[in-house]
């Protein structure tokens, strides 16, 4: 079962300066792929409060830390330096995949410098920020997701080759 936190990170949505719809757009999608979603949250562009959402989603049981925005080149996207400081191992196909996705539909695609590892048994993923680039990248990464969540728990895998 996916279990997954929404992280956005922005620092105008967290100030209320902008309405987040990537966050939510990720959430529904979850949903209705059958995750259960607990939690979904806003926070500034700053590697620290990025940290500390993540370490709490991690606490509050998540099994998935999917962030959006903060991965491109302003000064202020530090989304993938925070992720970096909670990873154990990064795992780049996740990110070459979305960014493959990305580049398919813009050449923009290639400024992404999001990320992907295993922080202990938890799977954390940076999503890019808009809200259609968001369903463009979980169309890439749900059907593995499981299999991912299953191995980093430390089962055979087995259960996620049949969701694949």
């Amino acid at each position: 079962m996916i279990r997954a936190a929404v992280i956005t990170a922005s620092t105008k949505g967290a100030k209320g300066e902008r309405v987040d719809e990537s966050g939510p757009a990720m959430a529904e999608m979850l949903r209705a792929s059958g995750a259960e979603v607990i939690s979904v949250d806003v926070v500034p562009d700053d590697v620290e409060r990025i940290v500390e959402k993540m370490r709490r989603a991690i606490r509050s049981g998540a099994n998935v830390v999917l962030t959006t925005g903060g991965t491109g080149l302003s000064p202020n996207d530090v989304t993938p330096e925070a992720t970096r400081r909670i990873v154990d191992r990064e795992i780049p196909g996740i990110a070459e995949a979305i960014r493959a996705r990305s580049l398919a539909k813009t050449a923009h695609g290639m400024l992404s410098r999001g990320i992907a590892g295993a922080a202990g048994s938890v799977l954390v993923v940076n999503l890019p920020g808009s809200p259609r680039a968001v369903r463009e990248s979980l169309e890439v990464i749900l059907p593995v997701l499981p299999h991912a969540i299953e191995l980093l728990a430390g089962e055979s895998g087995e259960a996620g080759h049949r969701t694949a």
